[in-house]
């Protein structure tokens, strides 16, 4: 018999990717490109063609991490972070494309999911994911269920306004987490890629995060996150101690009292799998 898997798709402000995941998440092969800053629809379906000569996996599905906003089920996707793409229709050119269900929602959400599955947070019911990356995005698991919103950008913590009167956002707005903790961000303020971070600057978008976690903990009654990107897990502990340090500093009221936070266990691979737990628990036929 053969092995069956869902196809897993990225896509980020810096890089795009794709894989097979096996049925229990384990990521069976993958490719990563370089997201351009035009043509990133035709970079992506060269690279998802490539990908599929190389399996002999028999697809159930493919399922999608992407940046926001987004219309509900990614049927209309104006990511950011890729300025050609402004309602632009991805869950029909990937339908075209591969002919098989295609499932998509926000890369956080796509995050936490694939971490409640078999990562970092393996069965938690209550659990915010972030991506702290290019941009910052979050998704959150409450009470075993991912949380969508109106139309699905629910748990979009880059936009937690932690700088009142801060950096302009690429949102439009002022002070965003995203605005001060984001690579594009980090780089503006510094004029060095993120990679390059001082000491002070890795502490500072810690600070920032753990501020962000504690308004969103709050209001969600939670006590775990698990964080995933580029600049996260780049920045390596410094950057989880300093978030770690002010959660408990002012997560005081008791409900939310020893909130932890934790690297994505599923490492650079966790987006890859968090795209395929939204085939999964979107009802794709496994």
């Amino acid at each position: 018999m053969a092995t069956r898997g869902y196809f897993a798709v990225d896509i980020g402000g810096t890089k795009l990717s794709v894989g097979v995941v096996s049925l229990s998440g384990e990521v069976l092969s993958h490719g990563r490109a370089t997201t351009p800053q035009t043509n990133v629809w035709d970079a992506l379906s060269d690279l998802i063609k490539s990908q599929l000569k190389l399996t002999d996996v028999e697809l159930v599905g493919c399922g999608v991490g992407c940046g926001g906003p987004m219309t509900r089920d990614g049927e209309l996707v104006s990511t950011l972070h890729i300025d050609e793409w402004r309602d632009f229709p991805l869950r029909a050119k990937l339908r075209d494309l591969l002919q098989m269900p295609v499932f998509i929602d926000n890369d956080a959400k796509a995050l936490v999911q694939g971490e409640v599955w078999c990562g970092a947070v393996a069965g938690q019911t209550d659990v915010i994911g972030m991506v702290v990356s290019t941009g910052v995005g979050g998704g959150i698991i409450s009470g075993g269920k991912i949380l969508d919103g109106r139309i699905g950008n629910a748990g979009h913590i880059g936009h937690v306004i932690v700088e009142p009167d801060g950096r302009l956002c690429a949102c439009g707005s002022h002070g965003c987490l995203e605005a001060h903790a984001s690579g594009r961000s980090i780089e503006a303020i510094t004029g060095k890629p993120a990679a390059q971070a001082s000491p002070e600057v890795i502490g500072n978008t810690g600070r920032l995060v753990g501020r962000a976690l504690v308004s969103v903990g709050a209001i969600m009654d939670l006590r775990s996150a698990v964080i995933a990107g580029s600049v996260a897990l780049g920045f390596g502990e410094p950057f989880f101690e300093a978030v770690q340090n002010e959660l408990d500093r002012s997560a005081k009221i008791e409900f939310i009292r020893d909130f932890t936070v934790c690297p994505a266990g599923l490492g650079q691979l966790s987006p890859l799998v968090g795209a395929a737990a939204v085939a999964r628990n979107l009802g794709c036929d496994s």
